[in-house]
C-alpha cells in the first residue's frame, strides 16, 4: 500500500511535469522551415510595418500570421492595406498549408503575379489579391485550387488596358471550371473581353453554388446568356461599366435571392424587367448611366427590402407610384436624368428613413415635396424640373440635424426664400438659382455654422444685401449674380469671410466700391480668393485688394467702366493660376507692356473683347486654349502670333481693322476649332489649308473681308466643319463635290462673291444643314430636281434646312417645287428640339458657345441674326429668272417666316395656299407678271407685317380684313387693275373681266367683232372727213341733224329749242379748258341737244341757249 501511496504522487508529478513541457511547446509552434519562408517573403516585400517579422521571436505571434494550434503551421496571412511594395518570393509558396491569403490594398505596382506556385497552396480557401497593382496574364496555377470558396483578384478598372491583369491561357472558362466550391468571385478591372456567349457560360459552370459575382470594368460583351439563369441562388451581382447592348433578361426576375444589383453604364437596353424591382429580398439596384434603358416604376409591395433604387441617367418614364411609400427601409433615391414627369405624391414624406434624395433634370411639376419630416434627410435635390409654387417655411427646420445640401436650381419657384432655411444647424450648400424668388433676402439672427455655399443667383431678389450673410465666416462660395439688388457695396466687407474663395456679385444694381483702403498688412489677412466675378457693377478702376491678391484664378471684370491701360501687376494677382482671365466690354487702351499676358502660364481663356485696344495683337501665352480679342482697333497681326496656338481651340480677331494676308501657318493651330477674323480687311487669297488640311476646324468664318482666289477644291476627307462663312469676299470658282465630305455642315453661307456653275443640289444629302446662302453670285441655269450624288431620287433632300438664299443669280427655269416637299424644318414645328440649335459649343467645361450669324433681307432691309438664327425659317428666289407659276406646295412650308420671290418673271396667279403660311411675316412678290386677284386667303397671315405685290398685274380690290388693313399705298404700286383701300383709285359696280395688254399671256381673239369695230370706225371716218374739210357740207350737216332732232324730241322736253334764234355767241382762241372755269362762277352747261360747235380754222366757237334738259 506504501508503494501504492507512493506511485500515485509520482505519476503526478510525472504528469504535470509533462504537462508543463507541453504548454511549453504550444507557444512555440512555428516550424522552422515555414519561419524561413515568411522572412524570405519579407526581404522580397518593401515595407516599414512588419517589425514584428524577425528570427528571434515565433512566427505564429507576428502581425498578420495565424497558425494551426494543433500543428504550427501557418495557415492564415492578413497582411493587407500595410503599403507593401516589392516581389512575392518563390519561397511564399512553401506555405501550403495556407488557407486564407489576402494582400489586398498594397503598393505591388505593375508586378506580375508569379507564373508558378499557386497551385502548392491547394487548401486555399480565401485568396484575396485585390487592388494591389498586380498585372499581367492570371497564374495558370490558380485554376487548381479546388478548395476556393472566395476568389477575389480584383484591381482598379478606370482604366482597363495593358497595365491590368487579364485572362488568356488559362482562360476564365479553364479557371473556372476547377472551382467548384466557389461561392464568392471578385474579378473587378480584369481585361476577360469576352462575348456574352462566351463569358456567361464560363461563369455559369459555377451553377447554384455562386452567391456573389463581381465583373464591373472587365470589357464584357453582350448579350446576356441564358446560361446565367443557372446561378439561381446568386445574392449580389454586380456588372457595371462593361459593353453589354442588350437588354436585361427576364430571368433575373427569378433570382429570389438576389439583394444588390449593379448594372450601371453598362450600356443596356430596352425595357427594364419591372419584376426584378419587386424582388422581396432586393435591397441595392443601380441601373444608373445607361441612358438607352427605359421603363417604369412598378407598383412597390408592402414590407419590400429596398434601400437603395438608384435608375438616374436613364429613360425610365412616367409618374412616381403613390406605393412608394410602401418603401419604408428606403435611404438613398436617386433618379436624376431621366424623363419622370408629373406631381410628386405626397406618400413621399412616409419614407422615414430617406437620406438622400435627387430628382433633378426630370420633368415634374406642381410644389416641391415637404422635406421637414425627414429627420434623416440629408440631400435634397431637386433642381432642373418645372416645380412652382414657393419653398415651404417652417419652424421645424431646425430639427433636420442632418441636412446639408439643398439644390433647388432652375425650377419656377416664385414668393420668398425662408430665413428658417439660414438656421439649418447641418446645411452647408444652398442653391436657389435661376428661380422666379423675389422680395429681399431676410436678415437672420444664427447661420449655419457649417455654411460653405449659397447660390441665388438668376431670380429676381431686390433690395439691400443682408449684413448677416457677411458673418458666415465658413462660408467658401458666394453667388449672388442676376438680381435686382441696389446699394453700395464695400468690398471691405469681405474681409470677415476669412474662408471665402469665389465670389459673384455680377448683374445686378450695384455699385461696388473698395470702401476704406487700407495699408498692405490689412490687405494680407484678406481672403484668398479663386474666383472674382463682378460684371455691370459700375466699376470704374481695378478694386484695391487684387493688389495683394497671390491665387486668383477666375477673374470676370467684364462689362464696366475700367479704362486706361492693363497693369503689369494683374499677373501677380494671379501669380501663375490664372485660368480665365475676362475684361471685356469696358474701355481699356492698351496693355502696360505687350508681353504682359506671356508669362501667364496657366491660362487658358483670355476674353478682352470689345475694348478700344490698338495696334499690335498681343501675343497669348503658349497655354491659350479660348483667344478673343474681337471689337478692338487692333491693325496689325504679330509675325509669330501662331507659335502661340499650339492648344488653342477659339481663335477670334474679328470687327477689327487688320490688314495684309492671312497667315498661311494658322493651319498648324492642329486643336483650333473656331476661327473667327470676319469684318476686317484681310487681302490676299483665301488659305486653301484651311478647308483642305485640317481635321479639327469647325467653325470658318471670314465674312466681310477682301480675300480672292478659286473656292478649295480638295476638302478634307476627314472634315469637321459645321459652319463655313465667306459671305463678302472675292471668291471665284466653283463649289467641289468634295464638299460632301463635311458630314456635320449645317451653316454654309457664300453670299456676295464670284463663284459661278449651277445649283448643287448635291449638298441636299448633308442631313445636318440648316443654312446655305448663295445669293449675290454667278450661279446659273434651271435648280434641278432633288437627287443624291448617284443620281437616284433624294426624297429627303434639305430636309433640315431652315434658311435657303438664292437671290441675286441667274437662276432660271420653273421654281422648284420639288423642294418643298423635302424641307421638313419648314413644314412642322420642331419645338424646343436641340438639333435646331444653329451653333458650336466648343469648350465643354464651361458652356462656351459660338452663335453663328446670318443676314437676311427682311422687309426691305438686311437684318443679322444671331439668337433667333435657330427658330428663323426663309425662303429667297428674288433677282433671278425664274418663271412659270408659283407651285401651289409652297402652302406645306407652314413654319415659313420670310418668303421673298420678287424680281423674278412669275405669271399666273398668286396661289391661296400662301394664307396656309400662319407663322410668315415678311411676303415679297413684287416686280413679277403675276396676273388676278389678291387671294382672300391672305388676310388669314395674323404675323405677316411686311407685304410687297407691287409691279405685277393684279386686279381687283385690295382684302380689307385683319393685317391688310395696316399695309400702305406702297405694297400695291404699280398694279393698275387693283382699286380699293389704301389705294386712292375705288372700285366701282362690279365690271367683267378687264383685259390685259402686254402681258405675256397669249389671249383668244375673236376676228367677227375684231372686223365689225374696223368697218364701223372706217365708215365713221367716211363720214367726219367732210365735216371736217368742206364748211358748207358742215353747214348742211348741222341743219339736218337739228331738223331730225327737233322732229324726233318730244316738244316738252326741248320746246325751247324749236324755232329760236341763237342769244348770244362765245369765242375762243383754242380748246375750251374746263379745269380753268372759274369755280365761283355759274357753271355753263352745253347739252349736246341745244347747241351748236362750229370750228373755224383754229376757233371754235360753242353756240348755246338757255335749255330746260338738265333741269
Amino acid at each position: 500500500m506504501m508503494a501504492l501511496h507512493l506511485s500515485l504522487p509520482l505519476t503526478l508529478l510525472i504528469f504535470f511535469s509533462f504537462s508543463n513541457e507541453f504548454a511549453s511547446l504550444a507557444q512555440r509552434q512555428c516550424l522552422p522551415r515555414q519561419r524561413q519562408a515568411l522572412l524570405q517573403l519579407k526581404n522580397g516585400f518593401s515595407t516599414s510595418k512588419l517589425q514584428s517579422w524577425n528570427s528571434t521571436a515565433d512566427c505564429c505571434t507576428w502581425e498578420g500570421v495565424t497558425c494551426d494550434p494543433a500543428s504550427g503551421l501557418v495557415t492564415a496571412l492578413e497582411l493587407s492595406n500595410r503599403s507593401i511594395s516589392g516581389r512575392i518570393d518563390p519561397a511564399f509558396f512553401y506555405l501550403s498549408s495556407l488557407q486564407n491569403l489576402s494582400l489586398a490594398y498594397n503598393l505591388f505596382n505593375n508586378v506580375t503575379l508569379p507564373e508558378t506556385g499557386f497551385e502548392r497552396l491547394s487548401n486555399l480557401i480565401h485568396l484575396n489579391l485585390s487592388n494591389s497593382g498586380f498585372v499581367g496574364q492570371i497564374p495558370t496555377g490558380m485554376s487548381q485550387l479546388t478548395n476556393l470558396v472566395l476568389l477575389d483578384i480584383s484591381t482598379f478598372y478606370l482604366n482597363v488596358g495593358s497595365s491590368s491583369l487579364y485572362f488568356r491561357e488559362p482562360s476564365i472558362k479553364t479557371l473556372l471550371g476547377n472551382l467548384t466550391k466557389l461561392q464568392v468571385l471578385y474579378l473587378d478591372g480584369v481585361n476577360i473581353s469576352l462575348n456574352g456567349s462566351e463569358w456567361g457560360l464560363a461563369v455559369s459552370q459555377l451553377g447554384p453554388t455562386l452567391r456573389s459575382l463581381s465583373m464591373p470594368g472587365c470589357s464584357l460583351m453582350g448579350p446576356f446568356d441564358q446560361s446565367l439563369s443557372q446561378l439561381s441562388q446568386i445574392s449580389y451581382l454586380r456588372l457595371d461599366n462593361n459593353n453589354l447592348s442588350s437588354p436585361v433578361p427576364e430571368f433575373f426576375a427569378n433570382f429570389s435571392y438576389l439583394s444588390v444589383l449593379k448594372l450601371s453604364s453598362c450600356l443596356i437596353n430596352g425595357e427594364f424587367p419591372v419584376r426584378i424591382l419587386q424582388l422581396k429580398n432586393l435591397k441595392e439596384i443601380d441601373l444608373s448611366d445607361n441612358p438607352m434603358l427605359s421603363g417604369q416604376l412598378p407598383e412597390f409591395e408592402k414590407y419590400s427590402s429596398l434601400q437603395t433604387l438608384i435608375l438616374s441617367a436613364t429613360n425610365f418614364s412616367g409618374q412616381i407610384p403613390d406605393s412608394i411609400g410602401n418603401l419604408q427601409n428606403l435611404s438613398t433615391f436617386l433618379i436624376y436624368d431621366c424623363n419622370f414627369h408629373g406631381e410628386i405624391t405626397t406618400n413621399l414624406q412616409k419614407l422615414a428613413w430617406l437620406a438622400h434624395l435627387d430628382i433633378s433634370w426630370n420633368r415634374f411639376t406642381g410644389e416641391i415635396p415637404k422635406f421637414h419630416n425627414w429627420q434623416r434627410i440629408s440631400e435634397y435635390v431637386l433642381s432642373n424640373n418645372n416645380f412652382d409654387g414657393s419653398i415651404p417655411a417652417s419652424s421645424s427646420y431646425a430639427d433636420l440635424d442632418y441636412l446639408s445640401n439643398i439644390d433647388l436650381r432652375n425650377n419656377s419657384l416664385s414668393g420668398t426664400v425662408p430665413i428658417s432655411l439660414f438656421s439649418l444647424p447641418s446645411l452647408q450648400i444652398l442653391l436657389l438659382s435661376q428661380n422666379q424668388l423675389s422680395g429681399n433676402l431676410p436678415e437672420f439672427s444664427k447661420g449655419s455654422p457649417v455654411f460653405q455655399t449659397i447660390d441665388v443667383s438668376s431670380n429676381n431678389l431686390e433690395g439691400r444685401l443682408p449684413s448677416s450673410i457677411f458673418k458666415l465666416s465658413q462660408l467658401k462660395v458666394l453667388n449672388l449674380a442676376s438680381n435686382n439688388f441696389t446699394g453700395m457695396l464695400d468690398l471691405d466687407s469681405l474681409w470677415y469671410l476669412m474662408n471665402l474663395t469665389s465670389i459673384d456679385l455680377s448683374n445686378n444694381m450695384l455699385s461696388v466700391t473698395d470702401g476704406i483702403i487700407g495699408n498692405k498688412s490689412w490687405y494680407t489677412s484678406f481672403p484668398n480668393i479663386t474666383t472674382l466675378k463682378l460684371v455691370s457693377c459700375n466699376l470704374t478702376k481695378f478694386p484695391s485688394f487684387m493688389r495683394y491678391q497671390s491665387g486668383i484664378s477666375n477673374l470676370d471684370l467684364s462689362n464696366n467702366k475700367i479704362g486706361g491701360t492693363i497693369p503689369n501687376w494683374v499677373q501677380k494677382a494671379g501669380n501663375g493660376s490664372y485660368l480665365t482671365f475676362n475684361l471685356s466690354h469696358n474701355s481699356f487702351t492698351g496693355l502696360e507692356a505687350d508681353t504682359l499676358f506671356l508669362s501667364l502660364d496657366t491660362l487658358a481663356i483670355l476674353d478682352l473683347h470689345s475694348n478700344m485696344l490698338n495696334g499690335t495683337v498681343p501675343l497669348p501665352p503658349p497655354s491659350i486654349i479660348v483667344f478673343d480679342l474681337s471689337h478692338n482697333l487692333f491693325s496689325l497681326l504679330p509675325p509669330n502670333l501662331t507659335s502661340y496656338l499650339g492648344f488653342t481651340i477659339y481663335l477670334s480677331l474679328s470687327n477689327n481693322k487688320l490688314t495684309g494676308s492671312i497667315p498661311g501657318l494658322i493651319c498648324n493651330a492642329s486643336y483650333l476649332q473656331v476661327l473667327d477674323l470676319s469684318y476686317n480687311n484681310f487681302m490676299g487669297e483665301l488659305p486653301h489649308c484651311l478647308l483642305e488640311n485640317t481635321s479639327t476646324l469647325a467653325v470658318l468664318n471670314l465674312k466681310n473681308n477682301k480675300l480672292t482666289g478659286s473656292f478649295p477644291q480638295a476638302i478634307s476627307e476627314d472634315c469637321r466643319f459645321r459652319t463655313i462663312n465667306l459671305n463678302r469676299n472675292n471668291i471665284n470658282g466653283t463649289l467641289p463635290q468634295s464638299l460632301m465630305n463635311c458630314v456635320s455642315l449645317e451653316v454654309l453661307d457664300l453670299g456676295n462673291n464670284k463663284i459661278d456653275g449651277g445649283f448643287p443640289y448635291w449638298l441636299g444629302e448633308l442631313k445636318d444643314l440648316k443654312v446655305l446662302v448663295l445669293r449675290s453670285n454667278k450661279f446659273y441655269g434651271a435648280v434641278s430636281k432633288p437627287r443624291s450624288q448617284s443620281g437616284t431620287n433624294d426624297s429627303a433632300a434639305f430636309s433640315m434646312l431652315q434658311i435657303l438664299d438664292l437671290s441675286s443669280n441667274s437662276f432660271n427655269g420653273n421654281l422648284p417645287k420639288e423642294y418643298f416637299k423635302t424641307l421638313n424644318s419648314m413644314m412642322v414645328n420642331s419645338g424646343n428640339s436641340t438639333s435646331l440649335t444653329v451653333g458650336f459649343e466648343y469648350l465643354d467645361f464651361d458652356g462656351s458657345y459660338y452663335q453663328n450669324s446670318v443676314t437676311v433681307t427682311f422687309k426691305g432691309l438686311e437684318v443679322t441674326l444671331v439668337r433667333t438664327l435657330a427658330i428663323f425659317t426663309s425662303l429667297d428666289f428674288s433677282g433671278n429668272d425664274f418663271g412659270g407659276k408659283i407651285p401651289q406646295e409652297i402652302g406645306e412650308l407652314k413654319m415659313l417666316d420670310l418668303l421673298n420671290m420678287s424680281h423674278n418673271t412669275l405669271t399666273g396667279t398668286i396661289p391661296p395656299q400662301i394664307g396656309d403660311l400662319k407663322q410668315l411675316e415678311s411676303l415679297d412678290l413684287s416686280s413679277n407678271e403675276l396676273t388676278g386677284n389678291i387671294p382672300e386667303e391672305l388676310t388669314l397671315l395674323t404675323f405677316l407685317s411686311a407685304l410687297n405685290l407691287s409691279r405685277n398685274n393684279l386686279v381687283g380690290k385690295v382684302p380689307q380684313d385683319h393685317q391688310f388693313l395696316t399695309f400702305s399705298n406702297d405694297s400695291y404700286l404699280y398694279n393698275p387693275g387693283l382699286c380699293g383701300d389704301p389705294l386712292t383709285v375705288q372700285c366701282g359696280p362690279p365690271l367683267s373681266e378687264i383685259p390685259v395688254w402686254g402681258t405675256k399671256y397669249s389671249i383668244s381673239l375673236n376676228w367677227q367683232f375684231i372686223f365689225s369695230g374696223l368697218g364701223f370706225g372706217a365708215g365713221f371716218a367716211v363720214v367726219l372727213a367732210p365735216l371736217t374739210v368742206w364748211s358748207e357740207w358742215r353747214e348742211q350737216f348741222n341743219m339736218c341733224v337739228d331738223c331730225l332732232l327737233q322732229t324726233v324730241l318730244p316738244l316738252w322736253i326741248c320746246s325751247s329749242c324749236i324755232n329760236k334764234q341763237v342769244g348770244s355767241e362765245d369765242e375762243a382762241n383754242g380748246p375750251v379748258k374746263l379745269d380753268e372755269v372759274d369755280e365761283d362762277e355759274e357753271t355753263l352747261k352745253f347739252c349736246l341737244f341745244c347747241t351748236k360747235l362750229e370750228i373755224i380754222g383754229e376757233k371754235v366757237i360753242i353756240h348755246h341757249t338757255e335749255c330746260s334738259c338738265h333741269v
